[in-house]
């Protein structure tokens, strides 16, 4: 090994980054060397009194103030922010409603990665899961648009489909909910933002209903109510043939098992393949170990893949693996064309996977703008009562010196989701995936 990469290998096992995982939604960078949380050593502060309810809110701001990564919050003034959210807490009647606060204070930072969750709502990245009436919810063509329905659920019994179209929550007009909800927000305009509120248009919290108009392909109108409940997400790599002589590889995140087992399975599933399509339109992150390691059988070792820096000016840089997992299950790196497909939900480790591959003109990108979510986190913080607190303590830029955060990447060429394509099941990114390595 040469001595570069002993040094710098040391120094990356040191300071690995693994990123949260999550169904939706961008997850920040997260040491593995700090991902457990220490006990406290005080008793749980109840938030049924108005004491506990500080207690908590004023350890959230706390932690964010003293470790966020942009020391001027974007230019936004974080010590107000604490005035007026502080008053509001206190009066908060409930547990969900101190959280409720304490995320639209947190929504002001306009940071997907800085997030909070209570204690009900906590769980490991590495386990994801998430509340849920059934099926997901896009922007297609401006409009809010069912774009897949869970198998057996209670949506698929009354007749929602992916392309339906939703037109009334609780009573309320869709769109109106969605343009509502942009204005809160700081930068309503970007594709991230709406993505996220689109995301998120049937949110609430586990076992409560909620009230759903929406219409078919044939344009009648249907209503039901829904239940909300939690589901697991099971996260990792398929490797199918199109055609015959193309691979698929779809990861649904980048984790050490999903890892070890595309290494012990690629080799056998690339034999007499034309080309490779990588699938990441699901894929919210990883671990970034994981991630170096899989993009080693495309780069080759030692490639620089970026750094992170805090917000005082300490910086790291992350390069492919000296020593893939590939040499471990007798495999190499592949020299087969590929081709990436991408989407709004491709984040954070995918999307410094996906530059790597772009600027070394290894892949041709297609799908559409990625989520643009790319901020570290270097431990998970307790929160007095139990709750949990993200905070983005570490930027990233690309060798460069560009911003993958709040910019995203843009495919090769872009291929937006049509209600005709989710009624007719069809893949046109697939498609034109498949032609372009033909």
């Amino acid at each position: 090994m040469r001595e570069w990469g002993k040094e710098k290998y040391a120094s990356i096992r040191a300071l690995v980054l693994a990123l949260m995982l999550s169904i939706s939604f961008p997850v920040p960078l997260l040491p593995r060397s700090t991902f457990s949380l220490a006990p406290r050593d005080v008793s749980v502060v109840s938030t049924a009194t108005p004491e506990g309810r500080l207690a908590v809110f004023d350890d959230a701001w706390a932690r964010i103030n003293e470790r966020y990564y942009d020391q001027t919050f974007h230019g936004l003034d974080w010590k107000a922010q604490r005035t007026i959210f502080r008053a509001q807490a206190a009066k908060a009647a409930s547990a969900p409603d101190l959280y409720a606060v304490l995320r639209r204070m947190i929504a002001s930072l306009n940071d997907p990665h800085t997030r909070v969750f209570s204690p009900e709502e906590k769980f490991e990245w590495w386990h994801p899961r998430f509340v849920t009436v059934g099926f997901a919810v896009a922007e297609i063509a401006g409009l809010p648009t069912v774009i897949k329905v869970d198998d057996k659920a209670e949506a698929e019994r009354a007749g929602v489909r992916a392309g339906d179209v939703i037109e009334m929550v609780d009573g309320e007009p869709a769109l109106a909910l969605v343009k509502s909800r942009l204005t809160n927000l700081p930068d309503p305009a970007s594709s991230s933002a709406r993505f996220r509120v689109f995301a998120k248009l049937l949110d609430g919290p586990a076992n409560t209903a909620v009230e759903i108009s929406w219409k078919g392909k044939d344009g009648k109108r249907k209503s039901a109510r829904f239940q909300r409940y939690w589901q697991q997400r099971e996260l990792g790599v398929r490797i199918s043939r199109e055609r015959g002589d193309y691979a698929v590889v779809s990861l649904d995140a980048f984790t050490k098992t999903i890892a070890t087992d595309f290494a012990r399975t690629i080799r056998g599933k690339l034999n007499g393949s034309k080309g490779v399509i990588i699938d990441l339109r699901t894929n919210g992150g990883g671990d970034a170990e994981a991630m170096s390691d899989i993009a080693s059988s495309f780069l080759g070792i030692g490639v620089d893949l970026g750094q992170f820096t805090d917000r005082v000016g300490t910086s790291f840089t992350i390069y492919t693996q000296p020593r893939s997992l590939l040499t471990l299950f007798g495999s190499e790196q592949t020299k087969l064309p590929l081709v990436v497909l991408t989407s709004e939900r491709t984040a954070s480790a995918a999307e410094i996977f996906v530059e790597a591959l772009r600027v070394s003109r290894r892949a041709t990108i297609v799908g559409t703008q990625t989520c643009g979510c790319v901020l570290a986190v270097r431990t998970r913080h307790l929160l007095p009562d139990g709750g949990l607190l993200d905070v983005s303590e570490l930027d990233y830029e690309t060798p460069s010196g560009a911003h993958l955060d709040g910019h995203g990447i843009q495919p090769d060429e872009t291929i937006q989701l049509a209600r005709a394509d989710l009624y007719a099941n069809r893949d046109r990114a697939l498609e034109s995936a498949l032609a372009k390595l033909r």
